[in-house]
């Protein structure tokens, strides 16, 4: 018995070989009738994957070349706007005051309400540029503000101003996204030396409102000073036409084809090529939504990013508008004060005052936005030797000092080198806390998660103007305070953000 089982089994075994040698053989004269060569690894492996390649491997393939050095000039064009449509506060806020016999709270009113409608259409614009792209939203982003912002220069009375701005950030709202278009596109090696570099564009938006009110406010007035400022946005609205969709939104939307289409053409722009094999990621189906911001995986990230976005706001625009305020009230304490500036505003005295810019408070406020730049080869190293996270922690605890240091009394000469190293640090860090939002969320949430911090940001930037600008009139060192304080707390919140994004690729699903 034991004899014949041992034959049987010998027996299924042989027949089992023949039988897959058998199958191996139709395969090959398969793919010999086809004209197709059997090579050894294909004999060994007849069933391998074709090859194929993710956005990722084909962005870092393309590498960094002459499309983006397009893309960078172009998209610093939302930098611009928004820079502009921001510092243009700082410089019409002396002149609304004198014409409409503003009190400090309705002079402050102006920049909470253009922050509102940023906050509200941050949300708003996130889901859409997650759910139907990001190109389209820019676009359209950049036109809505322009049109609005002309329609400010007509304002009739102060109610609507304040109303027309609001429309205005809602507007800028939609432009913020073009960062997550830009950093999408870039190779990541190449977004710690390139996207610090958007700076270049804020400062450039800054100095124009600024060389616009030194020489056409005091001869034109503030209404053509707006209307001056919104021809670059019409010129850079036809610029933006050269940009296209992100690969990876329409990847994660189904579209293949035309991410196809799009890194075809940008390779053939910077004179490379794609991996071999075809594009094949899966269809997100879960893009825009906003419970992935506060699941398991992303919940303290999130939490932690909304505070830093709110402090980040609020200490930029607490920089700006306190210099403005410091310099148009003459609070400060300087050892060389000219003749012009030496009257105090006393709110128990008298409801209303009227002291318009000078040319020392436009260069001062001039001097100050190069702070913004010149640092920027510093930030570059913090972000490369650093990281994103530890640059954060710097950046902030330097902007704390700085805060209580514009306090001291000195001279004129020692206000704006403080105010430039006040601005230099509060804008870098506004810079690292772009950088690593767009780096830590996926493709799926990427703007929805922008879009959120945002809104949070621009809480911070409605707050700022009651303290710089209207509980500066009562104390200067308790209207810096706050600006300190939440600084320093959040150091301690960085660093507890459990990921760190330097040299990491960016996710396309959570």
């Amino acid at each position: 018995m034991a004899l014949k089982r041992s034959s049987s089994m010998k027996t299924q075994l042989v027949d089992a070989i023949q039988l897959e040698e058998v199958e191996l053989e139709e395969e090959i004269n398969t793919s010999t009738s086809n004209n197709i060569p059997a090579e050894p690894a294909q004999v060994k492996a007849v069933h391998t994957e074709p090859k194929c390649y993710t956005v990722e491997e084909a962005v870092e393939s393309i590498g960094f070349g002459r499309f983006h050095i397009l893309l960078f000039v172009i998209m610093g064009s939302a930098n611009i706007i928004e820079a502009m449509e921001i510092m243009l506060l700082a410089v019409v806020s002396p002149e609304i005051r004198c014409e409409w016999r503003l009190e400090d709270w309705q002079v402050a009113l102006v920049s909470t309400m253009v922050f509102f409608g940023f906050m509200i259409f941050g949300v708003l614009c996130g889901y859409v540029a997650d759910r139907y792209g990001r190109w389209k939203v820019v676009f359209g982003g950049f036109i809505w503000a322009s049109y609005f912002s002309l329609l400010t220069s007509f304002s009739p009375s102060y109610g609507w101003f304040i109303f027309l701005r609001c429309m205005v950030g809602c507007g800028v709202a939609a432009t913020s996204q073009g960062f997550v278009l830009k950093t999408e596109f870039i190779p990541a090696k190449y977004r710690a030396f390139l996207l610090p570099l958007a700076s270049i564009f804020w400062m450039l938006g800054s100095m124009f409102i600024i060389i616009l009110g030194m020489t056409v406010v005091p001869t034109m007035g503030w209404r053509w000073m707006i209307r001056f400022s919104v021809i670059p946005s019409l010129i850079l609205i036809g610029l933006f036409l050269f940009i296209p969709e992100s690969a990876r939104y329409q990847v994660s939307a189904g579209n293949v084809q035309g991410a196809m289409s799009t890194l075809n053409w940008i390779a053939r722009m910077n004179r490379a090529t794609l991996p071999e094999g075809e594009l094949r990621e899966p269809e997100v189906t879960e893009r825009g939504n906003a419970i992935t911001l506060i699941s398991p995986a992303f919940r303290r990230t999130s939490l932690l990013l909304w505070y830093s976005w709110f402090v980040a706001s609020f200490s930029y625009y607490g920089s700006v508008l306190s210099g403005s305020e410091l310099l148009e009230k003459n609070l400060l304490c300087v050892t060389d004060a000219d003749q012009e500036h030496q009257i105090k505003h006393n709110q128990e005295e008298a409801l209303c005052y009227c002291i318009p810019f000078n040319i020392t408070d436009y260069q001062t406020l001039l001097i100050s936005c190069l702070g913004e730049v010149a640092l920027i080869p510093l930030n570059i190293g913090l972000l490369n030797i650093f990281g994103r996270k530890p640059s954060m922690v710097i950046l902030l605890v330097l902007s704390a000092v700085f805060f209580m240091l514009v306090n001291i009394c000195t001279t004129m000469f020692g206000f704006t080198v403080l105010l430039f190293l006040l601005r230099s640090v509060v804008a870098m860090n506004f810079n690292v806390v772009y950088i690593y939002t767009a780096e830590v969320y996926p493709t799926a949430v990427r703007s929805i998660g922008m879009g959120f911090c945002t809104s949070f940001s621009r809480i911070g930037g409605m707050i700022a103007p009651f303290i710089a600008q209207v509980l500066m009139s009562k104390s200067v060192i308790l209207a810096l305070s706050p600006f300190a304080a939440v600084c320093v707390f959040c150091a301690v919140g960085v660093i507890l953000l459990p990921i760190e994004t330097r040299g990491r690729a960016l996710l396309q699903n959570a």
